[in-house]
Formats: C-alpha cells, structure tokens, sequence
C-alpha cells in the first residue's frame, strides 16, 4: 500500500471584540469549493514549503483581514491529527488562536464566498458563535472519540454544522482561553491598546460562562492586578466619574 502524505493546513482561530455590540467575535468564512463547499468555516491556508507554521498564521492573517500583526498576538493552540476530520485526503490542522486589536470589516477572498464576524456567546455547557440566524454550538463532549464517532453523520446536515471538526477547534480554543486567564490573558488584546475595566470583565465573563454581573469589579482587579496598568481615564461628555483607562503588560504576553 502506498504511503500518501497528509495535507498540512494552518487553521486560525481569529477573535476580535466589538466596542458597539460589547461581545467578543470570531471570524468565519463560508467556503466556495469542496470539500465542505457550502459550509461556514474557521479561516485556513496551506503551509508553504519555505515559511514556519507562525509565519504562515500571521501570513493567513494578513492575507485575509489585511492586518499586519507581530507574533504576540498569535498563539498555537494544537495540532488536529484524527483520521475522520475530513471525509477526503487527509489533513492535519496546524490551529493557531489570533487575538486582533481592532475589528476591521470583511471581504470574502480567495477560496471564500462570504466571511462575516459571529458573536460569542455561551450557555452553562458550551459556547455558541452567531451572526443573525446562523448559529453553532460546541460539542458538550469533552472526550475526542465520542466526537469523532458521529463526525459523518452530522456534517450530512450543513445549515447546523461547521466544515471538518472546526466546532471540535472552537470548543478547545475557548477551553484554553478559559484557563488561560488567571494567568496569560492574551485575549484582552482583542481590547487593543487601552480598555476599560468593564470591557475586560465582558471577555472574561464569555469565556467563564458567566453573565457580566458575577464578576466583581474589585476582585477582578484585584486579580488581575499583575497583568494590568492604569493609564489614565475615559473621555466623557456627560457628568460622573470617568473610567480609568488600563493597557495589558507585556510580561504576561509571552508567545505560547
């Protein structure tokens, strides 16, 4: 039997957060050719024979959205490996976690016929990404082979399931930024350069699984209080004290 290398597709988890809506948003594309034509998608590209897989992230990035990012505001989540992912040729996803400072707006590109930003939200289970009536959910499942088992099954039904095992992805992504944010918070950089305290506890509530008003405004800060800077205050029109302004430190930006 002859051997037949896998395809190797960098797949990134591109988070932005909208100052209008106050959700966090994640960008997906739906695609124009097979497999999985028709179906909505994170966004991915092949990696080339001359680039790292970091460089082709930040590649993928620019090439999409237009952003031209330094690598603190990619992350490597994991490699995607099983078997039953895609219906086809063999790919290995290679996911990466990008967290944009500004939400800019969105042409499809090549390989595409739509992109637009879902919001994030979530329930007590799982997490949930939409945009007007399309909605997706993460499996509930936290064990890979019970998830992979149905894998088929599921995508017969496009309108409610993403391409390949992109929910699987979503569901590992957010897990890793739910842990992640007692102690590397890279997503507060979808708050770019300074953020209110309010903004930075409706990214965490998100990911929590919790409304905004279980979090504590003290103890968050007082949480937090290595990982961020007060920098000075909102500008107001309107009577009251303005909100004090604070920027992320870079010492627990490390690329991981």
């Amino acid at each position: 039997m002859a051997l037949v290398s896998p395809t190797i597709t960098i797949t990134n988890l591109i988070w932005s957060f909208d100052r209008t809506t106050h959700h966090v948003n994640l960008l997906l594309l739906n695609r124009d050719h097979d497999p999985f034509n028709g179906f909505w998608a994170l966004p991915e590209t092949l990696m080339r024979p001359d680039e790292s897989a970091d460089t082709a992230a930040l590649r993928l990035v620019r090439e999409k959205i237009g952003l031209v990012l330094d690598g603190q505001h990619t992350q490597q989540l994991a490699t995607f490996t099983h078997p039953d992912r895609t219906p086809t040729h063999r790919r290995v996803a290679l996911a990466y976690m990008t967290f944009l400072p500004k939400m800019p707006p969105l042409t499809p590109g090549y390989g595409a016929q739509d992109a637009r930003w879902f919001q994030v939200t979530a329930t007590k289970t799982a997490y949930q990404v939409q945009n007007g009536n399309t909605r997706f959910t993460t499996p509930t499942t936290n064990q890979t082979a019970t998830y992979y088992a149905d894998l088929t099954t599921r995508h017969a039904a496009p309108p409610s399931q993403l391409a390949f095992d992109h929910d699987w992805l979503l569901a590992v992504a957010a897990r890793r930024i739910r842990h992640e944010l007692a102690f590397h918070p890279t997503v507060f950089l979808t708050l770019g350069p300074t953020f209110t305290l309010k903004e930075a506890r409706t990214v965490a509530a998100t990911f929590l699984r919790q409304p905004l008003s279980a979090l504590d405004n003290s103890n968050f800060k007082k949480a937090h209080r290595d990982h961020f800077t007060a920098v000075g205050t909102t500008a107001t029109a309107h009577a009251g004290r303005p909100a004090t302004l604070y920027r992320l430190n870079s010492s627990c930006l490390t690329n991981g």
